[in-house]
């Protein structure tokens, strides 16, 4: 019986401790199932949130009318160029009517390089999630849990952020070109 308590002490002391959330970002006690999600890709291709099982998803539920929406999109287009990759996904679902022909256009002014075009033009996602307005961004564990939200605009590509989301993939140090401080986030990337 010791020896079982001492190994479980030890799982517990090697296992990652997450950094602490940002402002505004809200943990759940104990992560949820989401939803099934359908929505279409730039080729209007059907897509699921299932598709990125196996990955830490960032699911970010926004409109090219939203003003806030638009502010943030750099951001998360920033995010995704430095986490991006097997382990983590920024899924930008737009809710727009316009379909991937807004979004593309979207995407083309504010010069947004690193995020797939992902739409839900019958908005469906917002109510299947209980959204209560845009932005809502939630963070989705490998297994299709949601670990916590944040109503409302965030600086996706802050220090504080991509730390915070770093501890969550499992990344042990900053990715090469993340930000260190807060100029470093006003560099180009």
């Amino acid at each position: 019986m010791k020896s079982f308590l001492m190994a479980a002490l030890l799982v517990v002391l090697a296992s990652p401790v997450a950094a602490e959330p940002p402002k505004n970002f809200v943990l759940r006690d104990t992560p949820e199932p989401v939803p099934a999600l359908q929505f279409t890709d730039e080729a209007g291709r059907p897509q699921t949130l299932e598709m990125f099982r196996g990955k830490v998803v960032l699911l970010n539920l926004w409109a090219t009318w939203c003003l806030p929406c638009r502010e943030e999109m750099p951001t998360l287009d920033r995010l995704q160029a430095v986490l991006g990759g097997q382990d983590f996904e920024v899924v930008a679902l737009s809710i727009d009517r316009g379909g991937p022909e807004a979004v593309k256009k979207f995407y083309d002014e504010t010069g947004i390089q690193h995020l797939a075009i992902h739409v839900d033009a019958t908005t469906k996602a917002g109510f299947a999630l209980g959204t209560i307005g845009l932005p809502t961004t939630l963070l989705i564990d490998r297994q299709g849990q949601e670990l916590g939200r944040l109503v409302g605009p965030a600086d996706w590509y802050a220090p504080d952020m991509i730390s915070f989301l770093g501890s969550i993939i499992g990344k042990d140090s900053m990715p090469p070109g993340a930000p260190q401080t807060r100029q470093d986030k006003e560099k180009p990337l």
